[in-house]
């Protein structure tokens, strides 16, 4: 049987489109925690932009299979999560930040949540940044809670905290593009047995 190579366009674009994405959330979100009276409509028009590119980036990544395949291992869900709360802030920009106050705390609780076991098993895997990973996802995580539990902030003081909340989720996906996805030139495709030779294995 002919050893077949994996195609790793995909890949590649998955690393790059959340390393580039990532540091314009985290662009973002420094500009809403410095300049807290910027206009919200243009916000959640840029915010909801972002949302739904990186929903697209993350649903490839998680098809991409890259070496290690723990960064896109849980990004098919959030991937389609993020499309509509994208959609919806670009289509009511001005209901952006009292919407995602909450909704944005718990994707990002829950996000953080993942990349905490992401960094388990970077462990795992003998990757040295996998402590990085950990604080950042902790980070985002009690971002994320602080959200959650205080929804009756002014607006300015909402929009900053969107704003920090933004940057550490951007950082948190930087650093797991950097530390965890490992893109090989020749990297062999998976092996695919014949329907009756994956039956018998299964049987066994």
């Amino acid at each position: 049987m002919e050893d077949k190579l994996r195609n790793t366009m995909p890949m590649q674009f998955a690393r790059g489109g959340y390393i580039v994405l990532s540091a314009l959330l985290c662009l973002l979100g420094l500009m809403l925690v410095l300049i807290p009276d910027f206009s919200i409509a243009l916000a959640g028009k840029l915010l909801g932009v972002l949302m739904m590119v990186f929903g697209l980036v993350k649903i490839v990544g998680y098809w991409s299979k890259d070496l290690y395949r723990l960064a896109f291992q849980y990004d098919f869900a959030f991937g389609i999560l993020m499309i509509p709360l994208g959609l919806y802030a670009l289509c009511h920009p001005e209901r952006t930040i009292s919407f995602f106050y909450i909704i944005l705390g718990i994707v990002v609780l829950a996000d953080g949540l993942f990349k905490l076991q992401i960094s388990l098993d970077s462990r795992a895997f003998g990757i040295e940044k996998w402590w990085l990973i950990l604080a950042l996802a902790l980070l985002a995580g009690t971002l994320g809670c602080v959200l959650i539990f205080h929804p009756n902030s002014s607006a300015k003081v909402a929009t900053s905290l969107v704003g920090l909340t933004l940057l550490g989720e951007g950082i948190l996906n930087l650093s797991v593009a950097l530390c965890t996805v490992k893109i090989v030139k020749y990297q062999h495709a998976d092996e695919v047995l014949p329907p009756r030779v994956s039956l018998l294995k299964f049987l066994k």
